[in-house]
């Protein structure tokens, strides 16, 4: 902290006889070392390239995490876990950002609407007797909402979602669509799996996904895209969805894959990455093409290790966001 007033001016530099020498001598020199600046700036540096990158901005305004490494992750207060190296398991470099997604404003998806939705909400477990309440799903009534999983280690999953949510947010916005989050954070709960739905449906979204993590048990390791199975009860009808969700979910998978070099779960779906239910009331009740994702397991260790790691959570939003791009590129 610097102080000033009566008792703590700073001393005033001695003016020197060779400063209007020195200033004009420097004015002669800056149209020089701009028109250099101008040729270096043309040729786009000492690679060649220039321009910026989307992904660097992903993130923007994300909860903090145990590991923040990604670029543009808001400030966190833990170092990279062990087993988070930038190279996936495959061991392949997957690609940056800035190699995969268009730069910011291409407008490859302008007039596009997606609805991300950041499973759970960190302050479910202080709403206890409202996200136990009893909603219709369609095919049967379930609770509001859950608390979620989390890591051994306590760090939940509600904070996983969010995270990840804004920072898929970024990637797509930097590419033109219209984005919209069933939460941000700002509700005390939820919000119920039956509103999550409707966010969805009332948005006329191009395609929705639901971002999660599993809670299985210890070796159980991967991620997989869950799809929405034919349903026709009640408020629920998915057979208008059903095909083109499924073509969602396989480009999402792809995306992750690729990208994140993480393999599709050992424990179901076998081996595909994919799974298909019908009692998920965020599914049942979309009108829109619409997959839910569960990244990990937060409960294996190696898994964990992945969740918390701030560059991989960028990998995994750039993964979907590549996905969800091919889909709606077509």
């Amino acid at each position: 902290m610097s102080y000033t007033g009566p008792d703590f001016e700073p001393p005033q530099p001695r003016r020197s006889r060779l400063r209007r020498p020195l200033t004009v001598a420097v004015a002669a020199l800056v149209p020089g070392a701009l028109l250099g600046w101008g040729v270096y700036a043309a040729v786009g540096g000492p690679d060649g390239g220039g321009g910026g990158d989307a992904g660097h901005a992903a993130g923007a305004g994300a909860s903090a995490a145990p590991s923040s490494d990604a670029t543009g992750s808001a400030g966190g207060d833990a170092k990279r876990p062990a087993g988070s190296s930038p190279v996936p398991p495959s061991g392949k470099p997957s690609a940056s950002p800035s190699q995969s997604a268009p730069a910011a404003g291409s407008g490859a998806l302008r007039g596009k609407v997606v609805v991300i939705d950041p499973g759970h909400n960190p302050a479910n477990f202080q709403h206890p007797s409202e996200i136990n309440r009893k909603v219709n799903v369609g095919t049967h009534w379930k609770e509001c909402d859950t608390t979620g999983t989390a890591t051994n280690a306590g760090w939940p999953e509600a904070k996983f979602t969010l995270d990840v949510a804004h920072r898929l947010r970024t990637l797509l916005e930097a590419q033109g669509a219209t984005v919209k989050l069933t939460q941000d954070g700002d509700r005390s709960y939820g919000p119920c799996v039956d509103e999550r739905a409707r966010i969805g449906n009332e948005a006329k979204a191009d395609a929705a996904i639901s971002i999660h993590a599993d809670g299985s048990g210890t070796g159980n390791r991967g991620f997989h895209v869950i799809l929405p199975g034919p349903v026709h009860d009640g408020a629920a009808d998915t057979r208008p969805i059903v095909a083109p969700s499924a073509e969602l979910g396989k480009r999402v998978a792809g995306g992750f894959v690729r990208v994140t070099g993480t393999a599709p779960a050992n424990y179901l779906g076998d081996g595909t990455g994919l799974v298909t239910r019908t009692d998920l009331g965020g599914l049942n009740l979309s009108t829109v093409p619409k997959v839910f994702i569960e990244c990990g397991n937060m409960r294996d260790g190696t898994d964990a290790a992945l969740l918390t790691s701030g560059s991989w959570r960028q990998k995994a939003a750039q993964g979907m966001s590549e996905g969800i791009v091919s889909f709606l590129r077509g």
